[in-house]
């Protein structure tokens, strides 16, 4: 049994990842606001035949961060998979737009909170079984993400992140990410109109955006994967390669 803390589990890709790892596995699934939304995530883990935790924290503040640590290590004394899921694009600004608040809070909750969060959660991986952290990142740190700047320039600083304590915490902890394409989730909700979806979707080489389940299966290999350390998957149906 693994004991799996994924963050900003009620929706999208971190529903999807505590269901299709749920089977035999202990799930810590956090959420912010929507306790409804991690409710039926919990059931659903519980019945593929899971065991759900819900833990309630806002990630944007060092006191949320160190409040899901305290929830979470009071109900188990380790960690196996560290899921750094949690994130958000609060709003889409021309570069001559933006404000020192809006770069403060879109750092705060994708970049700060992830660093956060992880060197919280050590001691707990460091008792775990071939423990690792997989973060999540986005498309948007390859190709610029016009009217996306601060929030690409935030997953950018957990991709260098990520490689840095890649190799500061090996060989005991593995850590790894992943850049998402468009993928249709509760994400885009208040930030991309259908008219903007559309255009990504013809301007992908496959024609279509990707679904949850796309980046929870690329979760489950690098789990599963203990020759993998310091990468970045691109998982984007090749609307950016390399």
């Amino acid at each position: 049994m693994k004991h799996i803390l994924i963050t900003g589990a009620s929706t999208g890709i971190g529903a999807e990842t505590a269901c299709l790892l749920a089977e035999g596995n202990r799930i810590f699934v956090h959420y912010c606001a929507s306790e409804s939304s991690a409710g039926k995530v919990a059931d659903n883990v519980e019945s593929r035949g899971g065991q759900a935790h819900l833990v309630q924290a806002d990630l944007s503040t060092e006191a949320g961060c160190r409040k899901l640590i305290e929830a979470v290590s009071a109900q188990t004394d380790k960690l196996d998979v560290l899921v750094n899921n949690a994130g958000a694009m609060l709003e889409r600004k021309n570069v001559r737009e933006i404000t020192w608040d809006l770069m403060a809070r879109t750092f705060a909750v994708n970049t700060f909170s992830i660093m956060a969060v992880t060197s919280m959660c050590i001691p707990l991986l460091d008792k775990g079984d071939d423990p690792n952290i997989i973060n999540l990142t986005s498309v948007a740190i390859r190709h610029g993400a016009p009217t996306a700047t601060v929030y690409g320039a935030a997953k950018a600083a957990i991709d260098s992140f990520t490689r840095g304590i890649a190799k500061e915490l090996a060989p005991a902890i593995r850590v790894n990410a992943l850049a998402p394409g468009v993928i249709l989730t509760p994400f885009h909700d208040q930030v991309t109109s259908a008219e903007q979806l559309e255009t990504f979707r013809k301007s992908n080489p496959l024609q279509k955006n990707g679904d949850p389940i796309h980046i929870a299966k690329a979760v489950r290999f690098i789990i599963e994967n203990d020759f993998m350390n310091g990468e970045t998957i691109d998982i984007n149906g090749g609307i950016f390669m390399r």
